[in-house]
């Protein structure tokens, strides 16, 4: 594998600077990458160059402002291989996107006594929404259980689905677990049913190829900040035939055609579903994190990333008292634990002085941490930019807090 680590780690200032006199080590990914020059210097230019507000002014700095901007649709368009960029829809963060279909969607479909499947291992955001949208419509939630490796039960699947269903939600990698769930076979299951199927592709699209048509998915989520982009972007795929049936999410400026006092007719697609001045320099520079995983070569990163997984994995099963959440045969990203004695707080700060960054607590996923019946674990998650020396660097220190308990 050709993988120029070196060259890779140059990219990303941030990872030069030293914390607590110490070479700072970012395991903490999965909550938010960091930003390569490429997607800063983006941000600068557009600012100094040619900023404007998109689609509403005739003069030279809008027309450049909105080419880079829908130029950025047609990159999201090519990388996760949707039909046509009335597909995409820029959004705030994945959360926004759940949250987006969870009311417009269901505000169409769900009724009554309905039902939407999501499963046990989901992150909050595409958990609460649901019920939410739930709890206005009087429908029910439905869990799809995952067994103690982390694996989800697909084989229930069946059985859950009825006439009343109307959508399953459901994560492409879990943020605890790092499971990769086979997302074909659930939409294949599903959609025998005349079921449709959100995924939540937050922690996926940095680690894995995704292709929407193969994978047949009615709706794709995930965020640009932690694919090396900024924060406050986000992007919703959906199928055409479904955004043309569901009502807008939000009113304003840029959804419509046209408003009288007499009612208001919508934009077309992607429009329709962005109300308001959006994240203009986001998106573009967005758009410069694109280009570098292409760059890149998303294939080369997921190799890297699954070398780290393997070496990583076996060093802490080497760790006496150790318990590793998620053990499935296919994982992706990130690697959750405790060690008996240690509190994961307490673990998470002692080596945050050593200069090593990893994420502690429920980890947004209650669900999860019921499951193995904890309140709190530790994780740390890759990014292309981590190496195996860190890792060793991660074990020496996690050997220094155990000897203090």
């Amino acid at each position: 594998m050709n993988y120029n680590i070196e060259k890779i780690r140059s990219y990303f200032p941030v990872l030069h600077q030293k914390v607590y006199d110490k070479p700072l080590i970012y395991f903490d990914s999965a909550a938010s990458s960091q930003k390569p020059i490429q997607v800063l210097m983006a941000e600068e230019k557009l600012h100094n160059d040619y900023y404007g507000n998109i689609h509403r002014g005739a003069h030279f700095m809008a027309d450049k402002a909105t080419v880079q901007f829908e130029e950025v649709r047609d990159k999201i368009r090519d990388f996760i291989n949707a039909q046509s960029r009335e597909e995409i829809i820029f959004t705030k963060g994945t959360t926004d996107s759940v949250n987006l279909v969870a009311f417009s969607f269901c505000e169409k479909f769900l009724n009554e006594g309905d039902e939407i499947i999501v499963s046990e291992m989901e992150h909050h955001a595409n958990i609460v929404p649901w019920q939410l949208a739930a709890e206005r419509k009087k429908a029910k939630i439905v869990k799809l259980p995952f067994n103690d490796l982390g694996v989800l039960e697909t084989e229930k699947l069946p059985s859950l689905i009825n006439e009343k269903t109307k959508l399953i939600a459901i994560t492409h990698v879990s943020n605890v677990l790092g499971t990769v769930n086979p997302v074909s076979e659930i939409i294949k299951i599903a959609h025998q049913n005349n079921v449709p199927v959100f995924v939540d592709g937050a922690q996926a699209v940095q680690h894995l190829s995704v292709d929407v048509q193969q994978m047949n998915a009615d709706f794709y989520a995930f965020s640009a900040h932690k694919l090396y982009g900024p924060n406050g972007v986000g992007v919703l795929y959906g199928k055409k035939k479904w955004l043309e049936q569901i009502p807008p999410y939000q009113g304003g400026g840029e959804m419509i055609a046209e408003v009288s006092f007499d009612g208001t007719t919508f934009n077309e697609l992607p429009y329709k579903f962005e109300a308001g001045t959006p994240n203009i320099t986001g998106v573009i520079a967005f758009g410069a994190a694109i280009d570098l995983i292409r760059e890149t070569g998303l294939q080369n990163i997921s190799e890297w990333e699954h070398e780290l997984m393997m070496y990583v994995t076996s060093k802490l099963k080497e760790v006496p008292g150790i318990r590793i959440y998620g053990e499935a045969p296919e994982k992706s990203g990130v690697i959750s634990f405790n060690i008996e004695g240690i509190h994961s707080y307490d673990l998470g700060m002692l080596i945050d002085k050593m200069g090593i960054a990893v994420r502690t607590g429920h980890l947004c996923a209650d669900t999860v941490m019921h499951h193995f019946g904890i309140n709190g674990c530790v994780r740390i998650s890759f990014g292309m930019y981590n190496t195996k020396s860190e890792f060793d660097d991660f074990m020496a220190a996690l050997n220094k807090v155990r000897l203090m308990f």
